[in-house]
């Protein structure tokens, strides 16, 4: 009996928001009308639904959707935590219940009004007031000015930069790349605003050594995808999007953003335990990709996740940013929507729903050709990946 999960299962809907600063509407809202277009995208009736996943921190219950779609008997449900570190996570356990015949049509979502509503970066977290394991780890960190997302990825950066003498123009190519995507993509919030590594240079410190354009957005928006099994999906109205592989990776010394104690936190261990099992699964490797999806919450963590995937060697992905081959026309144009950096940040769930696209052949910016996308989720915290190809 073949065990395998690698094109057991396919994302054969998908459906989104728009991606604004304030969406004038409830996260529950956003999360149905964004599954709501998922399923009219795959043609499937609603009342089929019987799994759900999202993640730990999704305050919109698969319960209350099960209801409002008029589910009759859901089989399946699961949250991710560690937030975009779950962002090919639900995939995964969708495909793993589809696989399994726990669940026949599962539905994953994000819904969130992340910008309006509550702001991750803000520094103020509550944490003295709800003194869990997780939150009284950050009393080793907070005292000493480590308060935000981006002051933690800042300690790894500079050791980066130290050992490997990377610098802040090479992480400023990535962010360049990023918005001329997004300059394309009517989508993007930064529709029609490229930057230029001057433009990057320039802009505010927000913790040394990352300037305001390494940093995500704060978005609103929903995004939700329909998984199904692969057979199933070739009769349904879309091109199926088949989930060749599926992973989670923690690593040894693994801690959420401040795994500062590792004895060379100048790479990504999670992400390494994620590539190795992609590969193994799918039994592709760094040139079976025509594009790719790399979570870029932060640009620094891209040249790492490069590496981590063996499309750079270590300490050298600056060369790689550098020749250009992440961007537009090159070997692998990688967040063609325009990443978090310039479509939106919603968790890294439209970076997945970006890489459904090029599968497709309807992305905007779309690859030619392309067979085999490489999808990765949040870095710093417990991760995931994802390598999805065409039927």
């Amino acid at each position: 009996m073949d065990k395998s999960l690698s094109g057991r299962a396919a994302i054969a809907g998908l459906g989104a928001t728009e991606f604004s600063k304030n969406s004038g509407r409830t996260e529950l809202r956003l999360a149905m009308e964004a599954t709501l277009a998922a399923l009219q995208d795959a043609g499937i009736d609603p009342s089929e639904v019987d799994g759900f996943s999202s993640y730990s921190v999704d305050k919109v219950p698969e319960y209350e959707i099960a209801r409002l779609l008029g589910c009759n008997n859901v089989k399946f449900f699961s949250q991710i935590p560690h937030g975009g570190g779950a962002a090919c996570a639900p995939i995964l356990h969708a495909a793993m219940a589809v696989a399994t015949g726990v669940a026949k049509t599962v539905v994953v979502y994000r819904a969130m009004n992340e910008r309006s509503w509550y702001r991750f970066g803000s520094g103020d977290y509550g944490f003295a007031n709800t003194p869990t394991f997780e939150n009284v780890n950050y009393g080793w960190y907070m005292p000493h000015g480590f308060h935000t997302p981006a002051a933690w990825v800042g300690m790894f950066a500079q050791r980066y930069m130290h050992t490997y003498g990377a610098t802040s123009e090479d992480f400023g190519r990535v962010a360049v790349a990023a918005r001329d995507f997004a300059a394309t993509n009517p989508e993007a919030f930064f529709y029609e605003k490229p930057i230029t590594l001057e433009d990057h240079q320039n802009s505010r410190w927000v913790c040394e050594p990352l300037h305001l354009l390494d940093c995500c957005q704060e978005s609103d928006g929903a995004v939700a995808m329909v998984i199904t099994s692969a057979e199933r999906a070739k009769d349904l109205k879309q091109k199926p999007v088949v989930i060749k592989a599926g992973s989670q990776g923690i690593a040894q010394g693994q801690q959420i953003m401040t795994s500062f104690y590792r004895d060379d936190i100048t790479g990504l261990p999670e992400m390494g335990v994620v590539a190795k099992e992609l590969y193994a699964q799918s039994g592709l490797g760094p040139d079976a990709f025509q594009t790719a999806v790399i979570y870029d919450h932060f640009t620094p963590f891209v040249l790492t996740q490069l590496e981590e995937f063996g499309f750079a060697p270590r300490g050298e992905a600056r060369n790689y940013v550098m020749d250009g081959h992440h961007a537009r026309g090159g070997t692998l144009p990688i967040n063609t929507h325009g990443g978090q950096l310039g479509e939106a940040y919603i968790h890294g769930m439209n970076g997945v729903a970006e890489a459904v696209r090029q599968v497709r052949g309807s992305a905007i910016n779309q690859v030619d050709d392309v067979e085999n996308v490489l999808v990765t989720a949040g870095t710093g915290v417990p991760t995931s990946g994802l390598i999805l190809s065409a039927a």
